[in-house]
């Protein structure tokens, strides 16, 4: 069963996307009269959807200014980093026993597709498909507090850090990305718990 989604939801999720694609960045002041414009809906769970992500730390509320999209400076991206390999370690050893031939079929797709992203420099498309090789693990891991607790932090990671870097080094740092994925998939079929929470 689907998830019911309330008007504010709708807009976080807006947001969100907003940042990660980059068309909103840090330091920019949002402008919540647009957004409800665009939305066609009031200014009340847009409000409400700037509090909860300022409340996450993606946003900073700001007096007589309003809500701007914090840096995330080198130190804060080690840490947040840190946490997320570690708790994704956890989540995808947890899933491991429900993860079907498919599932590792889908993966295995993914990083094929994620390949040819990075050859064709499409960072855009890589983060699409690099957050589609996760969620097929993190959909299936019980642990729910877990799954949510750690898209929160990746929501806090985005795609911002991708913008800064020179073509030729992010693509060499997104095929090693992509031999990690490798790696996670070897581990899930050989049942490699213990290594997947490395």
């Amino acid at each position: 069963m689907e998830e019911f989604l309330t008007l504010k939801d709708h807009v976080y999720n807006y947001i969100a996307e907003q940042i990660s694609g980059g068309s909103l960045v840090p330091g920019k002041k949002i402008n919540e009269n647009s957004i409800s414009e665009k939305l066609n809906i009031s200014r009340t769970p847009v409000r409400e959807a700037l509090i909860q992500l300022a409340s996450e730390g993606l946003l900073e509320n700001v007096p007589r200014k309003g809500f701007i999209i914090k840096h995330l400076n080198v130190e804060e991206a080690k840490e947040i980093y840190l946490i997320i390999g570690l708790m994704d370690g956890v989540a995808v050893s947890l899933a491991c026993p429900f993860i079907t031939e498919q599932a590792v079929k889908d993966m295995e797709f993914y990083v094929k597709s994620m390949d040819l992203a990075i050859e064709t420099a499409n960072f855009t498309m890589y983060h699409k498909l690099h957050e589609d090789f996760h969620n097929v693990y993190l959909a299936l891991c019980p642990n729910k507090n877990l799954v949510n607790l750690l898209i929160q932090l990746k929501k806090k990671f985005l795609r911002r850090s991708y913008v800064a870097e020179p073509q030729s080094d992010m693509k060499d740092i997104l095929f090693a990305t992509n031999e990690e994925h490798r790696e996670i998939i070897r581990l899930i079929q050989a049942g490699d718990t213990a290594d997947l929470e490395k």
